[in-house]
């Protein structure tokens, strides 16, 4: 697991306060793909518990896996007593031979580009039951206006050229399909793929704006004083509420049931 994916639990407070959270949406996007009540699921990177607080409100029993400490300290702090908390990487969740409960759902929430391509999907087919339902949610929060990102960039420029994570298999902005999909597609464990977009809109005001950027990792794995200037630089541009647009990509996939 790369540096900058275990680089969150220094502001794991923060990316609490800052991260926006998912709506009911999404659930209800996933709950009609499964098709059946949903009674147990797995959560990779599972953060703060945002996502977590989603399918447990739905009456799942949710198991929330998580490698930083301080992150999963902040999720338990948040999410329902009756949720199980692991602090584990999704390459070192038991599977195969060793494997424990299978789940009716898996899924990640803007984490999964975190883990090691390397066997990623065998491995997530070995954690769901037959016909099991695996989910992948997330997307960028972009500024809305384009003055404001030009501004923004241009202040951004002399310590980082983009703040955001390219896709993992270099699929293009404008393909129809977005990775994880491109990968499910060709999944010899999984069928049915499926990509759908829940549109989303976010307000901050600045600080908060800053306090958000503050979260990503891009900055994150700046030095101390690269930091301090490139938020204050970017500080000096905004105006004092900032619209985002912070759409969410939904990839839904099918285990399949006869491997």
């Amino acid at each position: 697991m790369s540096g900058r994916a275990l680089s969150f639990g220094v502001k794991a407070e923060s990316y609490e306060r800052f991260r926006p959270g998912y709506p009911a949406e999404l659930a209800d996007v996933v709950m009609a793909y499964a098709a059946h009540p949903v009674r147990t699921a797995l959560e990779i990177g599972a953060g703060t518990g945002k996502a977590t607080r989603l399918f447990a409100g739905r009456g799942v029993a949710v198991t929330a896996t998580e490698p930083d400490a301080a992150m999963l300290a902040e999720l338990r702090r948040h999410v329902p007593a009756d949720v199980r908390t692991v602090q584990a990487a999704f390459e070192d969740l038991a599977t195969g031979e060793t494997a424990g409960e299978k789940y009716g759902l898996v899924y990640a929430a803007a984490a999964l580009h975190w883990t090691d391509p390397a066997d990623r999907w065998p491995r997530m087919a070995a954690l769901l039951e037959p016909g099991g339902v695996f989910a992948s949610f997330g997307g960028p929060v972009r500024l809305a206006d384009r003055d404001v990102a030009e501004a923004v960039a241009a202040a951004r420029a002399p310590f980082l050229e983009s703040d955001e994570i390219p896709s993992p298999d270099g699929t293009p902005p404008e393909h129809a399909m977005q990775w994880p999909g491109t990968e499910l597609q060709r999944s010899e464990w999984f069928t049915d793929v499926r990509q759908s977009e829940i549109p989303r809109r976010v307000t901050f005001g600045a600080r908060d704006y800053v306090g958000h950027l503050s979260t990503i990792s891009a900055y994150l794995v700046l030095p101390a004083r690269a930091q301090e200037q490139v938020f204050s630089r970017i500080m000096r541009v905004l105006p004092e509420q900032v619209e985002m647009v912070a759409d969410i990509t939904v990839h839904l996939a099918r285990r399949r049931p006869e491997r």
